[in-house]
């Protein structure tokens, strides 16, 4: 009860049965759960299971992450290993013809023979680099280029035309599919 003059609400007599103690209200474990309570301890149920799928789910996340770097790098391994098999596959006919020139030469004493052999062979070579994209810098009376050439020496241009070109060439250069895997070494005409 609520005194109207005051607002304030009434105190109950004490139920002196009970030993002077407030009187029971009704309300007993059930009810403390059906009014807030127990939404609370349900929530935080709710939310202990949450915390221990998204564990779960990191964990499994990071065994996952940590197989897929083991198996990378693993494959990057066998990749590099085998990453020449191809082109040794393709220089082995070029062994083989040398195998049969040195064969072929070791009874005979033809020099023209041996030559023409050579010369095949090492076209041949050749021919298999280049189609996989070696090709060598032409040096020999171009401008010195720094992003290609690189100068062992300077010596008097035997002509004008010469000065500030490659004179000579003491080691071919090559480039890889268009980057420079060698630069050529050079004699340049000042």
């Amino acid at each position: 009860m609520i005194d109207e003059q005051n607002k304030t609400p009434e105190t109950e007599p004490l139920n002196e049965a009970n030993g002077g103690e407030q009187p029971e209200t009704g309300t007993d474990s059930n009810d403390l759960k059906d009014n807030g309570v127990g939404q609370n301890v349900s929530e935080i149920d709710n939310l202990k299971t949450q915390l221990q799928e998204a564990n779960d789910k990191f964990l499994r996340l990071y065994a996952e992450f940590d197989n897929y770097k083991r198996r990378t790098m693993k494959e990057k391994t066998e990749i590099l290993q085998t990453a020449g098999k191809e082109v040794m596959l393709s220089l082995l006919p070029v062994i083989d013809d040398f195998e049969r020139a040195h064969k072929a030469t070791a009874n005979s004493q033809d020099l023209e023979a041996y030559k023409q052999g050579i010369e095949l062979i090492h076209h041949k070579f050749n021919q298999i680099l280049s189609a996989r994209g070696l090709k060598p810098i032409e040096s020999v009376g171009q401008v010195f280029n720094v992003d290609l050439h690189e100068a062992i020496t300077n010596i008097p241009a035997p002509s004008e035309d010469l000065k500030g070109k490659v004179v000579d060439e003491t080691e071919k250069g090559y480039t890889l599919n268009g980057h420079v895997i060698r630069f050529a070494k050079v004699i340049v005409g000042e």
